[in-house]
């Protein structure tokens, strides 16, 4: 669908405009009373998120992000499914699975009646998908822009036998400086820490950095803190339907050997992703559905 049939079936007049981005990859443009935002129909990736009053988006964005077919967009909130990290099957196949890297179907965009901006996306399995992963599913993203961005990943089976998920929204929150960033509310939760031959250790207080950071949390709380001095401001993540969360920032020796990341990006974002990973592996049933949610707010 291009971008004249997008507008002419979703746009609404003063709210949501799509555009041709970089990749020539539709956007959608949000401008609301309480909110801009950006989101990529390709990846079905929010971009951009800036609340009224705000000077500074949540959201990183790599100005080096790849723009093409078959890549990652690195910034926003890239979908990790239907697994997160490494190929848990060690076929080879992508780490975090395949629906981060392909165009997505628009399926609805409503105006809310608190006056929200909402956006339906989805993907089903094709000939393609299930020569990756070989089951009939149905996963739908329903973005809400308001005054805090809410994000739903919605996974159906929509075959006739079971099948097991794990997943994340690997989000890049923008920060002023990772030196001065502090994450709150995991003090004292079990942690497996990637950057150390996946050793179990307990956190001691509340995180910071110093260097190289990839961690899953086990057992979370809902609610997690964000702690920027640097722009004087909170980011909390509320998440539904998670006991899990990675905490990941890559420092400066990977920062600069990664291509579509600036020698000193590492210094501006944090991801804290609301997620179901590690030992927390969702079975579906044929015909049910999970509900993954997270909630961004200052």
């Amino acid at each position: 669908m291009n971008i004249e049939q997008l507008n002419a079936n979703y746009g609404i007049a003063d709210k949501v405009k799509f555009v041709d981005g970089q990749g020539n990859f539709p956007l959608i443009k949000i401008s609301n009373e309480y909110a801009e935002a950006t989101i990529s129909v390709y990846a079905g990736q929010v971009l951009s998120f800036k609340p009224v009053g705000q000077t500074e988006d949540m959201m990183f964005l790599s100005s080096q992000a790849y723009y093409q077919t078959g890549k990652a967009i690195k910034g926003g909130t890239p979908i990790c499914w239907p697994w997160f990290g490494p190929d848990p099957e060690g076929k080879g196949r992508a780490s975090h699975g395949f629906v981060r890297d392909r165009l997505w179907q628009v399926r609805d965009v409503v105006s809310t009646q608190n006056g929200s901006t909402q956006v339906t996306m989805g993907l089903v399995d094709t000939p393609e998908t299930r020569a990756i992963w070989n089951y009939s599913f149905d996963l739908s993203i329903v973005i809400t822009v308001g005054h805090t961005l809410t994000i739903n990943l919605v996974t159906r089976n929509t075959g006739s036998e079971s099948f097991a998920i794990t997943q994340a929204l690997h989000t890049y929150f923008q920060i002023g400086d990772i030196n001065q960033v502090k994450v709150l509310g995991l003090a004292d939760k079990a942690y497996i820490d990637k950057v150390n031959r996946g050793e179990q250790k307990t956190q001691s207080g509340v995180i910071t950095f110093s260097g190289e950071c990839d961690r899953i949390y086990l057992d979370v709380p809902a609610q997690l803190t964000i702690e920027d001095r640097a722009l004087n401001r909170q980011i909390t993540v509320t998440a539904t339907n998670s006991k899990t969360a990675i905490v990941w920032n890559p420092g400066a020796d990977i920062s600069a050997k990664m291509a579509d990341l600036g020698d000193r990006d590492y210094e501006h974002f944090v991801c804290v992703e609301t997620a179901n990973a590690a030992n927390e592996i969702i079975e579906i049933a044929a015909g049910d559905d999970y509900n993954l949610t997270a909630n961004y707010s200052f």
